[in-house]
């Protein structure tokens, strides 16, 4: 009788026991929070990867745009034939008769770490094409940088606010633009790289640590592998330096993390072929230099001070930045004359000036993406992070850190560069999200405690004197208030993002897509079908001529030679392509045949409605090929009152144009709309000028089913007829 008893006070005993230890661990604040932040991180790890699916789950694995064509290219050449092969690969299928140098004018990062992937998973059996690796790669990476994300917020304010800005920066469109499945660009990879860097550096300055100055140099040679935006980060870290020294929060840990970075990171950054001296040459990279020049002057004199009296100190400051000053100014002179440091190149001046490009350089501000932002496209791209990214940089200034002081420069100055180029939006977008999730977080944590608690000790006690002041305690209706004004903001933001990554990012430009009256969804192949027709049914040899945009997509899809393509670095080739564009037939006729051109292709989207054709684009031709040849005058191609225009007004300059006929021949016979005439241009929204003209030295040689690629075969004269000619 008594041994069940004592079974049962031993199994009550045992079970208390247990409830305790589960309690004990369910309230184990630390171990939970732990587990529950590390599940969050996983759940945004996952949301990052898959929100950028769209375009493969509607569409297919297919790489976009233009400048990923090359970089899929190159990465199979590497794949294929290795790394010293490919940094001493000659293509001689661009730039028709120049060629292309690739190892050395490529910023080798990309192709590298898709290579690098694609072997290791390869390596454990995991049998994946190298271009699924390639339309995955920049998900991938995407995922990544919300963890980077979360660890640079957490040094800069605290782990709440670094999982709020995790989260934005999964889903935030200034970035998804970049990075979804397919987006096989240098930008891909670099927002991780210069987050990583922007992280390491932090920890660097905060301990002083040589480890960690070592590993931030590490990051930025990733950095600079991967894309030239490099030289934000070579320019901020400088900026920041010399914020501190006059901010009087110098320190040594602050000297050996510049010093160590700068030394290390410059030495290696000369190892990128494409980049070589250009650390200690060019203008955009003097100001590093400087930096650490005037850093080791500025220690050096901290020095000499602790050792001279005030006075002796005073005299030998005054003689040496007299002399230094002197000296300083001699060497930049002299090196600036014989051409050491070679000048700032137009696309920094385009930062600092955003007309500069179109008065002095057209193929830069001919590029969408080189635009100047508009208001529509800050709040498309960050929506509710505009307005929060203001109340981020008020918090960070009312607590000033080392880690606070560098977030504010870099807010402060890619609002700048993002103001005057859309392109840098993607540089703004992961401060945008770290700023806003400080203000969310800290503005949580101010309203939920007077939203929860009955009682809110401090105002209890300041009751009386706020009633004699005058000033009206907080209510929980107003905390309420405030936090579900946040949640609905932060749910419209969510909302947006998915609602702009599935409809307006995740569209392939080699695929198109639109809408019919009735709703169904309509598929335009044209380019594929195009580029795919001229792998197999031209020579091997043959050389292609095109607008530039088209280069890389015709080099990796058709396999065949172009005579410019989209690294438009010989402004002069580019431009005698569009003075042959916007010649007539007979001139540009010559032009080809000195170019040995064999096939025309051009981009026409006045049946479909598409406005990216190349009839759109033809101003740019007219003023890239006025800059190089003076005869040719945008003037000469606008209508009465400096119009553009393809209908019966536009002028003979214009009507007589290559690209007029290529574009338009035969179109006079096309019905387009049911109550318009034939010839109805759908993009211009007008009839076209000119109808029933034949071509006299180029043929027809295919037309995509919705006319949107047209190829022209280029008729090749008799010996006879080229002598009289």
């Amino acid at each position: 009788m008594e041994k069940p008893a004592a079974q049962k006070k031993q199994a009550a005993t045992s079970a208390a026991g247990l409830w305790e230890s589960v309690a004990a661990f369910r309230f184990d604040a630390v171990r939970h929070g732990f587990l529950l932040k590390a599940a969050i991180l996983l759940l945004i790890y996952a949301l990052a990867f898959a929100v950028r699916l769209f375009s493969v789950l509607r569409y297919e694995s297919v790489i976009h745009e233009f400048d990923p064509y090359f970089n899929f290219r190159s990465t199979k050449y590497l794949v294929s034939h290795g790394l010293y092969n490919f940094l001493n690969w000659f293509d001689d299928l661009t730039w028709y008769p120049l060629g292309r140098i690739v190892g050395g004018t490529v910023y080798p990062g990309l192709m590298f770490t898709a290579a690098l992937l694609h072997v290791f998973l390869n390596a454990l059996h995991f049998t994946v094409d190298i271009r699924n690796v390639c339309v995955l790669l920049a998900p991938w990476f995407a995922s990544n940088t919300t963890l980077i994300t979360y660890f640079l917020t957490k040094e800069c304010w605290d782990d709440k606010a670094g999982l709020l800005a995790a989260a934005f920066i999964a889903v935030v469109p200034g970035y998804i633009s970049r990075s979804v499945a397919g987006s096989f660009d240098n930008e891909g990879i670099a927002i991780f790289a210069l987050l990583l860097t922007y992280y390491l550096w932090i920890k660097a300055v905060k301990s002083g640590s040589l480890m960690w100055s070592c590993l931030c140099a590490l990051s930025y040679f990733y950095m600079v592998s991967a894309w030239g935006g490099y030289v934000f980060i070579i320019n901020l870290i400088p900026l920041y330096v010399l914020v501190m020294i006059l901010a009087g929060r110098f320190s040594l840990r602050l000297y050996v993390a510049y010093s160590s970075v700068y030394v290390l990171g410059t030495l290696l950054s000369m190892q990128i072929p494409f980049v070589g001296f250009q650390p200690v040459q060019s203008s955009e990279h003097m100001a590093a230099l400087g930096m650490f020049v005037a850093l080791q002057l500025y220690a050096g004199m901290l020095w000499v001070k602790s050792k001279l009296s005030e006075a002796n100190y005073r005299r030998f400051l005054t003689t040496t930045l007299a002399t230094g000053g002197a000296l300083l100014a001699a060497v930049l002179v002299v090196a600036s004359a014989t051409g050491y440091i070679s000048p700032w190149t137009g696309r920094f001046y385009a930062l600092l000036d955003p007309t500069y490009a179109k008065e002095h350089i057209p193929i830069i501000a001919s590029v969408s993406e080189h635009q100047p932002t508009t208001w529509a496209s800050f709040f498309f791209d960050l929506h509710a992070l505009t307005f929060l990214f203001p109340v981020g940089l008020y918090y960070c200034f009312r607590r000033t850190t080392d880690a606070t002081v560098f977030i504010i420069l870099y807010g402060m100055t890619s609002v700048y560069f993002a103001g005057v180029m859309v392109r840098l939006m993607l540089v703004l977008a992961p401060v945008a999200c770290i700023l806003s999730a400080i203000a969310v977080s800290t503005t949580l944590q101010t309203y939920l405690p007077l939203a929860t608690r009955e009682e809110v000790p401090a105002v209890a006690k300041r009751e009386k004197k706020d009633r004699a002041e005058g000033v009206t305690a907080l209510r929980k209706e107003l905390a309420w208030a405030v936090v579900a004004c946040i949640s609905a903001l932060l749910v419209c933001y969510a909302l947006h993002c998915t609602w702009v990554t599935s409809e307006a990012y995740s569209s392939p430009s080699i695929v198109l897509s639109a809408r019919q009256a009735n709703g169904n969804q309509i598929i335009f192949d044209d380019f594929r079908e195009g580029y795919r027709w001229l792998a197999h049914n031209t020579p091997e040899n043959a050389r292609v001529m095109s607008w530039w945009d088209y280069g890389y997509q015709i080099n990796a899809m058709a396999n065949r030679t172009v005579l410019v393509d989209n690294n438009t670095w010989n402004n002069t080739h580019i431009a005698q392509v569009g003075k042959a564009f916007c010649s007539s037939e007979e001139e540009a006729y010559e032009i080809m045949q000195h170019l040995d051109v064999d096939y025309v292709l051009v981009v026409f989207g006045g049946l479909t409605g598409y406005a990216s054709d190349d009839i759109n684009k033809f101003l740019w031709m007219v003023r890239i090929a006025g800059s190089v040849d003076p005869t040719v005058k945008e003037a000469d191609y606008e209508a009465e009152g400096g119009d553009f225009r393809v209908d019966s007004r536009a002028p003979p300059a214009m009507l007589n144009s290559l690209m007029y006929k290529l574009c338009y021949y035969g179109f006079d016979k096309m019905y387009t709309e049911h109550d318009k005439p034939a010839g109805y241009d759908r993009v211009r929204n007008v009839e076209i000028g000119r109808k029933g003209f034949e071509l006299k030295y180029l043929e027809e040689a295919f037309t995509s089913p919705h006319w949107i690629v047209r190829v022209y075969r280029v008729v090749k004269p008799s010996n006879r007829m080229w002598s009289i000619q």
